[in-house]
């Protein structure tokens, strides 16, 4: 026996699909949970990684800034 989502399964009976078809389909799901897991814990640490970077530009623009200041102002 495969496992299964019942809550789709429960909403796909209510929507009129047959029990069999219904059946087959969140138990089709359930296999494709896991790629879904992975993918937001992937796009978690983008935002890490992303974060990061952002603040390495803002401390960099931030130095060129003040040392083009510094050259041009003194």
């Amino acid at each position: 026996m495969s496992l299964m989502i019942s809550e789709v399964y429960d909403a796909f009976v209510a929507a009129g699909t047959p029990e069999d078809k219904a059946r087959k389909a969140a138990e089709a799901l359930t296999g494709h949970e896991g790629r879904f897991t992975k993918i937001e814990t992937e796009i978690v640490a983008i935002r890490g990684e992303l974060a990061l970077l952002k603040w390495m530009l803002g401390f960099g623009l931030a130095l060129l800034t003040a040392i083009a200041l510094k050259l041009f102002l003194h």
